[in-house]
């Protein structure tokens, strides 16, 4: 069986025009080296290039025979002798430049070939549908639903009724999208349950009584959405995602939530209702914010915390209560010590 390559090898290109994609200065090397390939440190050969920028790769760093490497100032004099140094403010940034252009189709995969509805997927009449939309197999769009110019509805999505999704977007395979408006450049990855019933009951002895949601989830522009990712629709108003937000895979967001502009939610994070993370926000793997409470902008929470009070701007948090990190690390070293002086008693 032969080995698959899901990705096309880029066309080779000069280190000089690598530099300038990646915003970044040859300290070392031949402008015209060509540049076919990319890989890790390890197993990098001839004509690929390589990024450094955590010093728990270092013995890596110095075994490579790669053709190129972006680094930061202060590590440009660890590469090996023979490798072209890229000099750059942020490694993994450049590398990210550079990967978009080498790559174009690992950002937002698309079918070769001129957009066209499936006639294998049930669009209703009642649909409207602007030039240059893509519908493949098996997906389903309902009545006044629109989509924007560009846009993908890949294999058995289904978008609800009176949905609006913008231009450029591309909605992955098994993707449910209902009582949503979404922006321009929105990417939800396969599997994401978009503006279904959020989570609300009056409970009671005698039985728990459904309370109706009837609010909309409104994604902004240049949100990307992961695999598996859930956002329920508000209650009695909208569940909001900012522009430029991006949301890792199995991340739950319940009814009423608000999350600013260009925040990042690593995977398994759960924000219960109504809870407010303001611009910038960056939280932690499967970290859970309790209702009500607001996060404030720029700030960040460590992975596995919990968070059950509003937190300042600008901060670093986590534990169970999330607090602030310094304060944190105080209370393990000393439970620790405690630990310790008892298992000698």
């Amino acid at each position: 069986m032969s080995e698959p390559s899901f990705f096309e090898a880029p066309a080779p290109v000069s280190l000089s025009d690598i530099a300038t994609w990646a915003n970044a200065e040859i300290y070392r090397g031949d402008p015209s080296l060509e540049i076919s390939s990319v890989g890790p440190l390890e197993d990098a050969g001839s004509g690929a290039l390589v990024f450094f920028d955590n010093t728990a790769y270092l013995k890596q760093l110095e075994a490579t025979t790669a053709t190129a490497c972006l680094v930061g100032k202060r590590h440009k004099d660890k590469v090996p002798e023979g490798v072209a140094v890229l000099v750059c403010a942020d490694a993994y940034r450049s590398w990210a430049m550079v990967l978009a252009r080498l790559y174009p189709a690992a950002m937002q995969p698309r079918e070769p070939g001129e957009a066209i509805v499936s006639d294998r997927a049930h669009v209703d009449p009642e649909a409207r549908l602007e030039d240059n939309v893509t519908v493949e197999p098996g997906a389903v769009v309902g009545p006044d639903a629109e989509i924007g110019a560009g846009t993908v509805i890949r294999s058995n999505a289904v978008i609800g009724r009176g949905v609006k999704i913008g231009r450029d977007c591309v909605i992955g395979p098994n993707s449910t999208v209902q009582h949503s408006v979404l922006g321009d450049r929105v990417y939800l990855h396969p599997g994401v349950a978009c503006g279904q019933d959020g989570f609300g009951y009056a409970m009671g002895p005698g039985g728990h009584l459904k309370v109706p949601q009837v609010g909309r989830v409104i994604i902004q522009d240049d949100v990307e959405i992961g695999a598996n990712t859930t956002i329920d629709r508000g209650a009695n108003r909208d569940t909001m995602i900012g522009e430029g937000t991006k949301i890792d895979n199995q991340v739950q967001i319940g009814h009423n939530v608000i999350v600013g502009r260009h925040c990042v939610l690593v995977s398994q994070v759960g924000l219960s209702g109504s809870c407010t993370l303001e611009d910038f926000v960056a939280i932690g793997g499967q970290t859970g914010v309790r209702g009500h409470v607001t996060i404030g902008m720029g700030s960040q929470v460590a992975a596995v915390s919990v968070v059950s009070e509003d937190l300042p701007a600008g901060g670093r948090y986590g534990g169970t209560p999330a607090k602030p990190v310094k304060q944190w690390f105080r209370e393990v070293a000393a439970l620790r010590k405690l630990a310790e002086r008892g298992g000698g008693s």
